[in-house]
């Protein structure tokens, strides 16, 4: 038989600051109790199966997400397909079918202010249903401060507010994809830029200007400044382009992985009369990022 074990159950998207928190406490409790932590996530969001046409825009994709927990938790991290069978349990039903029966669960942490389950419940009426399927229902402290939600931090990201979303997320922002080969304007002024393909549900922050860190595909950090947006002074097709110029870099790069750490947002995306006017910009936007990376 499986280990008896303690688990909390959530989402998870961008294994911020409160997950963490949530995290610590179940591994402490587990090694109070002598039983073995397990983390249970999904594999999708689960509005993604309750409504056909809803496409999610995350803080990170599902293997970002496995990455962040397997850095934050030492414990098991299981992962349920959701589907509407599933979607379709109450809570009790869920802590009988899965998390009693599969995973031997004798302990639940709940997250603050967190439930599952069709129909969700109080939290007395969670206490009540684990003594009933034989798990004793715990609930989390909350993370001390102002309150750290995904949903929150997605807000601020589509804002451009990167200092604070990195705080709340206690990690930089980041944005991994691979290089594809764009008109190459960039390099006629002297700003060579390699553009990124990301994944479709990957939320991208709000266009503009910003300074990166960029993690090379040898693994390697050099700075580099960001530009997300519309291209106004290049063309009006309406399509946002993905575009980091490296540092102190020259090189292909068609085809490779690139991450991209943002640290902050230098400006907003303007349009110019003239690529000399914006080659200006650039050299200014360059200085700063420069600046900000060096702190």
């Amino acid at each position: 038989m499986k280990k008896k074990c303690a688990v909390t159950i959530g989402f998870f998207d961008g294994v911020h600051c409160g997950h963490r928190f949530l995290l610590h406490q179940l591994e402490a409790l587990a090694d109070a109790n002598g039983l073995s932590a397990v983390t249970v996530t999904f594999d999708r969001h689960p509005k993604q199966v309750i409504c056909e046409d809803f496409v999610p825009l995350l803080l990170t994709t599902q293997e970002e997400k496995l990455a962040l927990l397997s850095e934050a938790f030492s414990g098991e991290i299981v992962v349920l397909p959701f589907t509407l069978e599933l979607s379709s349990l109450t809570a009790k039903e869920f802590m009988e079918s899965v998390l009693r029966e599969k995973l031997n669960a004798e302990l639940l942490l709940m997250g603050y202010n967190h439930q599952f389950g069709h129909g969700g419940g109080t939290p007395e009426e969670f206490a009540t249903w684990g003594r009933e399927t034989g798990i004793k229902v715990c609930g989390a402290e909350a993370l001390a401060g102002e309150k750290v939600s995904s949903s929150r931090i997605r807000n601020l990201i589509s804002q451009g507010n990167i200092d604070k979303a990195n705080s709340m997320l206690g990690y930089p922002y980041f944005l991994t994809g691979k290089v594809t080969e764009g008109k190459q304007i960039g390099r006629q002024i002297g700003f060579p830029t390699a553009n990124l393909l990301l994944p479709e549900q990957k939320l991208l922050p709000a266009c503009g200007v910003y300074a990166v860190w960029v993690i090379m595909p040898d693994g390697t950090r050099q700075g580099g400044m960001l530009c997300i947006g519309h291209r106004p002074t290049i063309e009006q097709n309406g399509v946002i382009s993905i575009e980091v110029h490296i540092f102190d870099f020259i090189g292909i790069l068609y085809g490779k992985q690139l991450r991209l750490e943002l640290i902050e947002k230098l400006r907003e995306e303007q349009h110019f009369t003239s690529l000399d006017a914006l080659q200006q910009q650039l050299k200014l936007d360059a200085a700063a990022a420069k600046t900000i990376i060096k702190r």
